[in-house]
């Protein structure tokens, strides 16, 4: 019973996260129904259309396996436009051969075919169990529903239905003045397991209703992503699936943002705000997590070095369930930075735990008492000295809990 409990009270946290704030672009609609491709009882299939052809970028897992629409997605980004996004959770459509891409063309031409636009506009993503069938005689005869509800479809109904195991919808908006005219950047996406960098990590779209050009557009999402969402890691594990993609559809009327220019500099901050923002709520959300932690390494020889040390110990399975059961047991963290890889020398190096340096020169400094009242906190920060260098590195992860065992063991059942 205590455990339901502390489960249910965990749920109603992670519940005050769902933004109420955000803000839809100028001519973007949304769309969500049930299609009951995992389970029925939730909205599972969602579309995002933008009336008016949009600039388009997109980042991609680096996975070697990767999904249909993926694939899909990867051809057609590099036409740098696009309309419309079909989206569905409960399947990923990976590992599933040729039909994978036959259904994932069928996903997005009936999309297609029903606005009436042309079939390389409409991309397609997918996310949840890796290796089974979709159930396309479900999802064809959802897809005309799901154009006529984009009438009266809203940012959170979209939101809500890209979930598998999320708690909650994560959205994030910013306004951004580009001249004379004020336009908004959306973000919504989706992420609680399999999540470490080398992309994205989880399922992003990003919309705007700024004009701006291809070469500015791709430039500012890379460099919006590079600092977020690969800088995050809840499990370890990269899924076949991850997936960015950004619409600018220009309907704010600005002049169109150029490489460079100063409105570059101001739209490329508000994305990074969106994004930075969408990472810690990922965070949050990871499975069964209860503490949000922020891993810094600084003072290294250079920045790569000081991501390797942070991924190292944020990664560490002992660090995380050490942290859930409010134990600094830095020993932990420093047999991590060992084999990080990284050149490094235990007598140089300091740990603290909030303000608390809990080692000093590679020894303990006696605050462990001290250093372990930090960590009932929900969001934690360990700083890590290298004293080697001038280079840092700040990756975000979260504890480890029955609840992601349990999550990841039923996830099929």
């Amino acid at each position: 019973m205590q455990k339901r409990q502390k489960q249910g009270n965990l749920l109603r946290m992670k519940r005050k996260n769902v933004r109420t704030d955000v803000i839809t672009p100028k001519g973007f609609l949304f769309s969500a129904v049930e299609a009951a491709i995992k389970k029925p009882g939730r909205k599972d299939l969602a579309l995002i259309y933008s009336e008016k052809e949009a600039v388009m970028s997109g980042m991609f897992t680096s996975n070697n396996v990767k999904a249909a629409p993926v694939k899909l997605d990867m051809k057609r980004i590099k036409t740098g436009k696009g309309q419309a996004i079909v989206v569905n959770s409960g399947n990923a459509n990976a590992c599933s051969g040729e039909q994978g891409m036959k259904d994932a063309l069928e996903m997005t031409g009936l999309i297609a075919e029903g606005l009436k636009l042309v079939r390389g506009s409409v991309y397609a993503c997918s996310t949840g169990v890796i290796g089974t069938r979709m159930p396309m005689e479900r999802i064809r005869g959802k897809i005309p529903g799901l154009i006529a509800g984009l009438e009266k479809g809203t940012i959170p109904d979209a939101a809500a239905a890209i979930m598998t195991t999320d708690t909650f919808p994560k959205m994030v908006s910013r306004r951004v003045r580009v001249g004379n005219e004020t336009g908004a950047i959306t973000g919504i996406c989706k992420g609680a397991g399999m999540i470490c960098p080398n992309m994205a990590t989880m399922l992003c779209f990003i919309l705007t209703d700024l004009g701006i050009e291809k070469p500015a557009l791709d430039r500012a999402l890379r460099e919006a992503v590079t600092p977020s969402f690969n800088k995050i890691t809840i499990d370890g594990d990269m899924s076949t699936n991850d997936t960015v993609l950004i619409m600018a559809n220009g309907m704010a009327g600005n002049r169109t943002v150029k490489n460079g220019s100063k409105s570059f500099k101001a739209f490329s901050s508000a994305l990074s705000e969106v994004t930075g923002e969408l990472s810690r709520l990922i965070v949050k959300d990871g499975e069964g997590a209860t503490k949000l932690v922020e891993i810094m390494v600084k003072n290294a020889r250079n920045r790569q070095d000081a991501e390797n040390a942070a991924f190292a110990v944020a990664n560490s399975l002992l660090v995380k369930t050490a942290i859930y059961g409010n134990d600094a047991n830095w020993g932990r963290i420093m047999a991590a930075l060992g084999y990080s890889g990284i050149p490094m020398d235990e007598e140089k190096t300091d740990i603290y735990f909030g303000r608390i340096k809990v080692v000093k020169n590679g020894i303990s400094a006696g605050k462990d008492r001290e250093a372990a009242e930090v960590l009932r906190d929900r969001e934690i920060s360990i700083v890590i000295d290298l004293h080697a260098g001038k280079a840092s590195s700040t990756v975000l992860t979260c504890d480890l809990t029955e609840g992601y065992v349990r999550i990841n063991a039923e996830y099929r059942t």
